[in-house]
């Protein structure tokens, strides 16, 4: 049963962050290179559509990761589940202080309403999930060795 627990969270927390690792690298540059009312319109669409999503599956990461560490404490990898538990919380904590306030300001942007500073926003929050995705590819690199 620990078997099937090791694979379910290391599948959900991988493609979780493939998408991230995705929109911080592929949709979001090409997002900055289209004309600025169309990376506006993009912008607000992703926030309001990955602002819906992201959330459950951040929060079922780190269920998973939460039950194999303790399911799994007297097995072998169990610390480096338990530190990628660690880091996962950490990035919860980074949305919610960091990126969450932003995403909601950006979801709600049409080219008529976006406010002067609106690359300087979305600059912010580019930083801040770069940092997000370096602690996601830290906690999913720990979980597939802690499975290996």
């Amino acid at each position: 049963m620990l078997d099937v627990l090791e694979v379910c969270t290391t599948v959900v927390a991988g493609v979780m962050v493939g998408v991230e690792f995705s929109v911080a690298f592929v949709i979001n540059p090409i997002l900055n290179r289209l004309p600025e009312d169309s990376s506006v319109l993009g912008r607000a669409h992703g926030a309001r559509l990955l602002g819906a999503l992201m959330p459950a599956w951040y929060l079922a990461s780190l269920a998973l990761a939460t039950v194999w560490a303790v399911a799994g404490w007297h097995h072998p990898g169990a610390g480096l589940v338990a530190i990628a538990v660690a880091l996962l919380i950490l990035s919860v904590v980074m949305s919610l202080l960091l990126l969450v306030p932003v995403n909601s300001r950006v979801r709600t942007w049409t080219p008529e309403n976006r406010p002067e500073d609106w690359k300087e926003q979305t600059n912010r929050w580019d930083r801040f999930h770069h940092a997000r995705v370096a602690v996601l590819i830290a906690a999913f690199a720990l979980l597939t060795t802690a499975f290996a």
